[in-house]
């Protein structure tokens, strides 16, 4: 049985990778789960210099999932460079990094400083407000993605994946817009944006007001897009919003996903995604199923 997926002309061992922010560089989990068993390991966004993060509190739980308003808080591609890009070159799995700014120059300058360095993706997160947009995030708009993917990837070294974002009224009009600029991979969705209020304190369970929502909650939407991206464009599409099981990730993979990324679910289970890889293969077994390609896109069109 071929658990191997493809994507942009990089081979995984299997079609199960971590989401951004949600796994750090796999030095924690490492503790529960064997990472040489992961198809890819992506890293929290890194930044051209350190981001502090928002202020707190900026995690609060929400029916089936969680808002998070942390706000990318990162040490820096120097210490990433030093420190955790040794750690996870120690393993048999390829290496996503997520790469995150506030202006084109922040995400060039981090791409560049990666360009001679053992990584397999990178994975750019262009729901970053823009500074020089007057805060509009970066995917928001299809000419302001065409456009930081075109740049980006005329000075990328490795292949790159556009992380998009669903606050957009068409997801396919973004997903068309990185096509255009010369992406190899996209990946969707990234959190949607939400509030909580704790009546209680009649207060904003967030200091920044509003969060990203993950988890359970936003994977039907998740499901949809993935869907409409992938028949929007001939890219490969990495499909990730509330994975939890491997029926998700299957679920995912049969709306037109080569690959899925696991998140908020790793926060209640750490053991989830080795879980989730033993699950797609029984299912291959059980449906007599040779290769996991053959799920990619296979409901009707």
């Amino acid at each position: 049985m071929n658990m191997k997926v493809n994507i942009a002309g990089v081979t995984l061992k299997n079609p199960v990778m971590t989401a951004s922010g949600t796994f750090g560089s796999g030095r924690e989990y490492g503790e529960f789960i064997d990472l040489n068993k992961l198809g890819a390991v992506v890293t929290k966004g890194v930044a051209a210099v350190p981001w502090e993060g928002n202020n707190t509190p900026r995690i609060a739980e929400t029916y089936g999932g969680m808002l998070n308003a942390v706000g990318l808080q990162n040490p820096g591609i120097d210490v990433f460079v030093q420190r955790d890009l040794p750690f996870l070159t120690q393993y048999d799995t390829k290496i996503v990094v997520n790469v995150c700014g506030r202006t084109v120059e922040d995400y060039l300058c981090v791409v560049k400083r990666l360009a001679g360095q053992p990584v397999d993706f990178l994975e750019i997160n262009i729901s970053c407000p823009n500074v020089e947009a007057g805060g509009l995030a970066f995917g928001q708009e299809p000419k302001m993605v065409e456009s930081i993917t075109r740049e980006i990837k005329k000075v990328a070294k490795q292949p790159v994946i556009m992380k998009l974002s669903p606050n957009v009224t068409d997801i396919t009009e973004i997903a068309k817009a990185a096509e255009a600029g010369g992406a190899d991979a996209i990946s969707l969705i990234n959190t949607l944006t939400g509030m909580k209020i704790d009546v209680k304190r009649r207060a904003f369970a967030l200091a920044n007001r509003t969060g990203g929502l993950s988890g359970p909650a936003v994977h039907p939407i998740a499901v949809r897009m993935v869907y409409q991206a992938s028949r929007a464009v001939q890219l490969p599409v990495i499909g990730m919003g509330g994975i939890a099981t491997a029926e998700d990730a299957i679920e995912m993979m049969l709306a037109g996903a080569s690959a899925v990324a696991v998140g908020t679910a790793n926060f209640n289970n750490p053991l989830v995604t080795m879980e989730i890889v033993e699950g797609i293969r029984s299912y291959l077994e059980e449906e007599g199923i040779s290769d996991v390609k053959e799920l990619v896109g296979a409901v009707g069109a």
